[in-house]
């Protein structure tokens, strides 16, 4: 086991039991720190909009741990968008077209939905041992700035959730969101966010 992975250890155990008991999560990804919960529980997601005191009509981001799990929460993948993906150096996440199996009020009116394929490795462990996608959306109130660090995480978000994961709070690194682009079926891109 390397060190990383003994420095998260005990954060996976109660962190699934958050994510399976409906709750939120407050943990470090590849970018920001996230609220997080369980992708396909309308409630828990209904929670996280309630917590940063934001409209439901706002979309928020899906990590998911491997290619697989896309073609299972969407339709008809456009398979060139992993090649592209492998080419990036900045976490990107991608609107696709056609969600399915995810929460309703998480799916966008036109059907899209915002995943992030996630290599950070407290992420994709407990994405892999949660075996679903998990919401990750910055961890601030609706208008606020999105925290670069722990530090920066107004106490109203850390006293609203259900578990905050101990791993990396004292990590000091500034973090950004990551880009956002929309892949259409013809494969070109849009730029949401840079």
């Amino acid at each position: 086991m390397d060190n990383s992975s003994q420095a998260f250890d005990k954060d996976i155990d109660p962190s699934l039991a958050t994510l399976r008991a409906g709750g939120l999560l407050l943990y470090p990804t590849d970018t920001i720190w996230g609220i997080g919960c369980d992708a396909t529980n309308p409630d828990a997601v209904r929670k996280v909009y309630a917590l940063k005191q934001r409209a439901e009509s706002k979309s928020l981001i899906v990590l998911m741990a491997d290619q697989r799990d896309i073609l299972k929460y969407t339709s008809q993948p456009d398979l060139r968008v992993f090649d592209f993906l492998a080419t990036l150096h900045k976490p990107t996440t991608i609107i696709y077209e056609g969600a399915m199996g995810l929460a309703d009020n998480l799916i966008n009116a036109d059907g899209t939905i915002a995943i992030r394929l996630i290599d950070e490795p407290f992420c994709r462990h407990l994405i892999k041992r949660f075996r679903k996608p998990i919401v990750s959306t910055s961890a601030n109130l609706s208008g606020d700035p999105s925290p670069a660090t722990f530090k920066d995480i107004d106490h109203r978000i850390t006293a609203g959730v259900d578990y905050v994961v101990l791993y990396r709070q004292d990590d000091d690194t500034p973090r950004q969101s990551s880009a956002i682009l929309k892949w259409q079926a013809d494969g070109n891109v849009t730029v949401i966010r840079p």
